[in-house]
């Protein structure tokens, strides 16, 4: 089995409202895969169905190759959007208790979470009481308790919430460790460079159906549309801009007289970058021809605003 989850025409309705109309979905094992979409698509709806807090109308889930079932909670580790964390208990006692409540022996928890406090370096913040903490500081005891029993499968919805740079950077080495050493992840955010930087595969919700996923990488490729970057090297770039512009749909230029250097964007009327090579070659020495791939941020944007004119 090479899915560790899959959903089959999942749907679930609160009233007159549908969240989730027959939504199929087929999640890799030891990857991690970006669960997108705008406010009310249907991702929080769809993860609690995942973490049985709630249950489709009809559709089926299978966890690992087996119907999703109450046992397999203790292998889902799931860290919300809206935290959870008791304000006026102490960081290492509710650690502690969350700890246990997973499954986890007190001595094992105990261990487990030394690992962790140190790795993450927050041994002082053992006695502290969350209430004390800033955002970040609180978001970081909530990554561990998430991660702290290994579970096969891994639910973050909007880890990097109330960090800097920098401990945004140290979870997301931690994320791309945790996948390293086996776990299946599901990243659920609105930071379109944290799933360029960290997401295999993409599903994209909108209005509580699913529209696009797959590869991030063969996405991309789909989404191309022939534009490149180019950089010559001319004397007379004026006059090769005035000819090409003519021929092509030019935008972005820029001649350096001083540098004999003409700059631009072209967008081919086909996938023949061969040929475009072979005439520019005959021009001008050619010092750059990059092709523009779209960015997951550009795809999803196309995508709503397409959804949104043909509904």
């Amino acid at each position: 089995m090479n899915n560790i989850l899959v959903t089959k025409e999942v749907t679930k309705q609160y009233g007159k409202h549908l969240a989730l109309n027959k939504v199929s979905l087929e999640i890799p094992k030891n990857s991690i895969y970006g669960l997108l979409g705008p406010n009310g698509a249907g991702k929080t709806t769809l993860i609690r169905i995942i973490n049985q807090i709630t249950f489709p109308d009809s559709g089926e889930v299978f966890f690992d190759g087996e119907p999703l079932k109450a046992e397999h909670i203790s292998k889902i580790g799931y860290l919300p959007e809206e935290r959870g964390l008791y304000k006026k208990m102490k960081v290492g006692e509710q650690a502690l208790y969350l700890a246990q409540l997973k499954g986890l022996s007190k001595a094992d928890a105990n261990k487990r979470l030394k690992y962790w406090f140190d790795r993450l370096e927050i041994g002082d913040w053992w006695n502290k009481k969350v209430q004390e903490l800033s955002k970040g500081m609180a978001q970081k005891i909530q990554f561990i308790v998430t991660v702290l029993h290994e579970p096969k499968l891994l639910i973050f919805d909007e880890p990097f919430s109330g960090f800097d740079p920098i401990n945004a950077n140290i979870i997301k080495d931690e994320i791309l460790l945790l996948k390293e050493k086996g776990a299946s992840i599901i990243f659920s955010t609105h930071r379109m460079e944290s799933v360029e930087e960290l997401c295999e595969y993409i599903a994209l919700l909108n209005n509580s159906e699913k529209i696009l996923d797959g590869k991030l990488s063969d996405i991309k490729k789909a989404y191309k549309n022939n534009i490149y970057q180019i950089g010559l090297e001319v004397a007379h770039g004026e006059a090769l801009l005035k000819e090409l512009s003519n021929k092509f749909e030019i935008s972005l230029a820029k001649f350096d007289a001083a540098e004999g250097q003409l700059d631009f964007t072209l967008q081919l009327p086909s996938n023949d970058s061969k040929e475009m090579l072979a005439y520019l070659s005959s021009k001008a020495n050619i010092n750059r021809f990059v092709e523009t791939i779209p960015s997951a941020n550009e795809i999803f944007i196309k995508n709503i605003q397409d959804k949104e004119v043909n509904a």
